[in-house]
């Protein structure tokens, strides 16, 4: 959310960022409405004024005698008492299209991220490792022999519908390895403090991240208005929701392994094939709450927690900056890590790393105390992918692949499958 006093003072400055969103003349209406609302505020004081100053004098007229007089100040206590109640309703009602107007506008991008329409317009800053080069045509992950028993689509859309999968076998054990080596390696070498959050949250929550108002239809809700997390960040971020905490507290980094929901309504016909865009899957997802001189800072430390797991793996990837048309409405800038799969021939993403500046901690109204004793200020909030698990597992069946349908797992799996290095044509661990 937007500081309404920072668009008064410099309303120009505001406009210019939303222009970049391909927004025009916002301030604008966000000032008519602040205005509306100011006014009925000044008007209410003032009638309350003129009904404290009538109030005082209504003894003093029955005491003289002067019923006329007694009348009039008591009829005008009246009026007054109901133009007060009058003017508050009114600008309550203003004051909460102002906020809805301010929640449903996106971030302001820094002045470094890219202007661009869409994807084709990201900036790629470098690339890690050097796609291998098959002396046959690679398959894609659903193609290969070692997972036709391990990912089954078809019982998966008898259960629950298209964009499921059943893992089984030696592939759900990949799987979950590949979780807990990502979590092991954020703990123990990127300071990450493992965190277990729940799944399903309130809609105030989902307000604090910023999925709602505008992206409700993404995710899933529950008829007894729960909603369904499609990412950690929401629980994660949500920790500090309406806190003020010290300085000294800062920086909070966490990570999760929780299970993602997405309803995936804009991507109809897209990666109907195979496990790369699921309404259910899972994600290692990490967390920072910083002080606002180091966010910055920490969205590097944050895309290199991510690009180091793809390194552990021997994936190649791609890191990228995404451009004003491709930025998510609540980031002022992310990086986006895609891996190439040999399958596709081509690179797509496995994490976004983003900062929110404080556009999230306005909304959740989430401060630390400076250690000098100033007032309250809000904090900054980054999130990113530390993987996507299901993404990643695709990465890691497709680059490892052999001509006779059997997988070469990365070695950095080896202990967390009991030292099996290899998937085999008919779907075992060997």
């Amino acid at each position: 959310m937007h500081d309404i006093r920072a668009i008064r003072e410099n309303p120009e400055s505001f406009d210019a960022g939303m222009a970049r969103r391909g927004l025009s003349g916002v301030s604008a209406e966000v000032l008519a409405i602040d205005e509306a609302r100011r006014a009925k505020i000044t008007a209410s004081e003032a009638a309350q004024a003129e009904r404290n100053a009538a109030s005082k004098e209504v003894g003093a007229a029955k005491a003289k005698g002067d019923e006329a007089e007694f009348e009039r100040l008591r009829a005008l206590v009246a009026e007054k008492k109901e133009e007060i109640a009058r003017l508050e309703d009114e600008a309550k009602a203003e004051d909460a299209r102002l906020r809805d107007l301010l929640m449903a506008l996106p971030n302001i991008p820094f002045d470094d991220v890219p202007d661009g329409a869409d994807e084709d317009d990201n900036v790629e800053i470098r690339r890690w490792g050097t796609p291998r080069v098959f002396n046959f045509d690679p398959k894609e992950h659903y193609e290969l022999a070692a997972v036709q028993d391990g990912l089954d689509f078809e019982v998966a859309a008898k259960l629950s519908g298209s964009r499921f999968v059943v893992m089984s076998g030696a592939v759900a054990r990949v799987h979950r390895a590949l979780a807990q080596f990502m979590l092991n390696t954020h703990i123990e070498e990127h300071g990450l403090t493992e965190t277990w959050t729940p799944v399903l949250v309130r809609e105030e929550m989902m307000y604090g991240t910023g999925q709602l108002p505008k992206f409700g239809e993404d995710s899933y809700k529950t008829t007894d208005g729960w909603w369904l997390i499609p990412t950690a960040e929401v629980t994660l971020t949500n920790l500090v929701n309406g806190a003020v905490v010290e300085e000294g507290y800062l920086p909070r980094r966490y990570v999760a392994h929780t299970q993602c929901f997405r309803s995936e309504a804009g991507s109809a016909g897209r990666d109907t094939s195979g496990m790369l865009r699921q309404h259910q899957f899972e994600k290692v997802e990490m967390v920072s709450i910083v002080h606002p001189d180091l966010s910055g800072e920490e969205h590097d430390r944050m895309t290199r927690c991510a690009e180091a797991i793809l390194e552990k793996l021997g994936l190649p990837y791609r890191t990228v900056v995404l451009c004003t048309g491709d930025l998510g409405a609540g980031m002022r800038k992310t990086h986006d890590i895609e891996v190439w799969l040999p399958g596709q021939n081509t690179y797509r993403e496995i994490s976004s790393v983003s900062t929110a500046g404080d556009y999230q901690a306005r909304r959740m109204n989430a401060r630390f105390k400076p250690a000098d004793g100033g007032k309250p200020e809000f904090l900054h909030t980054l999130n990113g992918s530390g993987l996507a698990v299901g993404r990643a597992l695709i990465a890691v069946l497709e680059n490892g692949q052999q001509e006779d349908g059997s997988v070469t797992l990365p070695e950095v799996l080896h202990p967390y499958l009991g030292g099996k290095t290899h998937v085999a044509a008919d779907g075992t661990l060997a």
